[in-house]
């Protein structure tokens, strides 16, 4: 950490271009020597600095029903954690499920579609998880919406009943979505 070094604050002139530049660039420079810290690189409280607050507004607006920008801010977050590496995480998987429900609400079934698949192939080795059968649920829908085959999620689905899970019972993907805390 010797070499990170922050400009000084001012009494005068701290929010300059100038300055706000120096700070950032400072700034850049600490993340990135954090990032070569292999225990830090893959700890959870270091990777969701960058992408829960997305998360968190994302969930909200989509709770308020303001579906065109809970998805600007839910892309925003598969970015940032695509780039970071973790499409393995619970918290990807919660952001597929707000991809899928917010252009399922905004028409758009082919994207809605495609995010379901994505789950469900991340979903594969999992014998069990909270959002498999909402995602099947939502999954065999839009396929059947947007003309695409559904074999294999129902199979998957009758599966999962015959395992004795209760379907019936289980939220939607956009009450998983809702209900789910992010702290």
């Amino acid at each position: 950490m010797a070499s990170v070094a922050f400009p000084r604050k001012r009494l005068r002139r701290n929010f300059t271009a100038e300055t706000i530049a120096k700070r950032s660039r400072a700034f850049e420079q600490f993340l990135s020597h954090l990032h070569s810290i292999d225990e830090i690189r893959r700890s959870p409280e270091f990777l969701e600095f960058f992408f829960l607050p997305d998360l968190q507004a994302a969930q909200r607006l989509t709770c308020t029903g303001m579906y065109r920008e809970a998805l600007a801010t839910w892309a925003n977050a598969y970015r940032l954690q695509d780039r970071l590496g973790v499409c393995s995480s619970g918290r990807f998987l919660l952001t597929l499920a707000g991809l899928a429900v917010c252009h399922q609400e905004l028409d758009q079934l082919s994207e809605a579609h495609g995010c379901c698949e994505q789950a469900l192939q991340l979903l594969e080795a999992q014998g069990s998880h909270p959002l498999l059968g909402p995602f099947l649920q939502a999954h065999i829908h839009l396929a059947w919406k947007v003309g695409k085959d559904k074999r294999r999620s129902e199979a998957r689905l009758q599966d999962l009943r015959e395992a004795g899970l209760p379907l019936q019972q289980q939220p939607s993907l956009k009450e998983c979505l809702i209900k789910e805390p992010l702290e």
